[in-house]
């Protein structure tokens, strides 16, 4: 696997279009450099969906973990019962 793509943010100012082409071509994020430091990380439309969608399925992910630590939760087969019975009522 390859590091993040880095580049100045004088190159960023001077030919953006080309940036731009460059994040939507390989929807992997740019770091952005000020006086050789990363000052920034930009990323297309499409990955930065994808990382929100990721993240958000994480939130549920760790969520789900904390209730089951302490005992909360349900029994598998019971909401899969569930899950069968509402959507047998949507198919109606």
């Amino acid at each position: 696997m390859e590091g993040p793509t880095i580049i100045p943010s004088t190159e960023l100012r001077q030919d953006t279009a080309r940036v731009l082409r460059r994040l939507r071509a390989s929807n992997e994020p740019v770091v952005i450099t000020q006086r050789g430091r990363a000052a920034a990380v930009i990323m297309s439309a499409v990955a930065y969906k994808r990382s929100e969608h990721d993240r958000a399925l994480l939130r549920l992910l760790a969520r789900g973990e904390k209730a089951i630590a302490p005992g909360k939760g349900h029994r598998l087969d019971a909401v899969l019962a569930e899950a069968n019975a509402l959507v047998a009522e949507g198919e109606r």
